[in-house]
């Protein structure tokens, strides 16, 4: 449902005080990771950094829908048949993913992986799908059939051919966990940028705040304005590279999994918050809701700020919002 797009432009002062950032980009999970350490030489960096990719790669095999033998697909092969019993942990984010779908009324829904492909992004589609196909399409989403047995640990789909997906927190999560291993191994300042998604923590060598760029959608050469990153994650969903156009309507490739339709009105959402997994459902959570719902959605929420950016390119901000605006010349 989700596909994060990298918006963000990171300002590293190289000075020497005895610590430099080190930074190093690879494919895990399918997408681009970038992980950058503040250490004292490159060979404590790449030690660190293959620590955080090991984690990563954990966390891969753990969620993958695709990996045939892992909890997850376990769990999708056995919709409508039979719980099936997983290790703590999968139960546990499978158990926060539904407290969102609750507090979103389904905006956010990792059973979105049950819906049929009627929208397609590469240019192939000349015309709507009629309502019944859309209507169709969702015939088997839907986060209430997701059953959850505390005593026995088990996950239980309740209609046949349902699936779950975490591709709307997955990397997320991830970022989150590799960040903890990380701290945990005396890495006191860094940054895990999974493909937009992003947690960073402590500060450059010289002291001064880790920066991230809000990017104008339209032209990502161009920066609205910039926001300190304090110990915390930012998380950007946007529209604007995989969409279509119908009736002067641009649908965009996020799409609402109560109603199969996608999200309209809306060019980008950046959320700030204390974990990227968080982050990661609330981008998508907002961008579905569109602006006005989502804003006032964020509004409620105790520690979490959004930065939404409209379909006329005006960027909306939530009340505890304060950026600095630069000027594009």
């Amino acid at each position: 449902m989700k596909a994060p797009i990298f918006l963000f432009a990171l300002f590293f002062s190289l000075v020497n005080y005895g610590q430099q950032p080190y930074k190093k980009t690879l494919k895990l999970m399918g997408c681009h990771f970038e992980i950058t350490l503040v250490a004292k030489d490159s060979m404590t960096a790449n030690r660190q950094i293959n620590t955080a990719v090991i984690e990563i790669t954990r966390i891969e095999k753990l969620i993958s829908s695709w990996d045939k033998n892992s909890q997850t697909s376990e769990i999708n092969r056995n919709a409508g048949i039979k719980p099936v019993k997983v290790g703590v942990e999968l139960f546990q984010l499978i158990k926060r993913a539904l407290k969102i779908s609750k507090l979103t009324n389904g905006a956010f829904d990792i059973s979105y992986a049950s819906m049929d492909n009627v929208w397609f992004f590469d240019g192939s589609m000349t015309e709507m799908p009629s309502k019944d196909i859309i209507k169709k399409s969702v015939e088997k989403v839907g986060y209430q059939n997701i059953v959850l047995n505390e005593k026995n640990q088990s996950v239980f789909l309740k209609k046949k051919g349902m699936k779950i997906g975490f591709g709307a927190l997955g990397k997320g999560y991830a970022a989150d966990k590799a960040k903890i291993l990380l701290q945990k191994s005396g890495v006191t300042s860094g940054i895990i940028n999974a493909s937009g998604d992003l947690n960073a923590w402590g500060t450059q060598p010289t002291g001064k705040e880790w920066l991230v760029a809000i990017v104008n959608p339209l032209n990502k050469e161009k920066v609205f304005s910039w926001m300190p990153v304090n110990n915390s994650a930012v998380v950007t969903s946007g529209n604007y590279e995989k969409y279509v156009k119908f009736n002067n309507v641009l649908y965009t490739h996020i799409i609402d999994p109560r109603t199969g339709y996608p999200a309209t009105g809306v060019l980008s959402v950046t959320i700030f918050t204390k974990t990227a997994e968080l982050a990661d459902a609330l981008a998508t959570s907002v961008f579905v809701m569109g602006a006005e719902t989502g804003l006032n959605f964020i509004n409620q929420l105790k520690g979490v700020e959004c930065i939404i950016v409209n379909e006329n390119n005006k960027m909306i901000t939530s009340k505890n919002i304060q950026l600095k605006t630069i000027k594009n010349d």
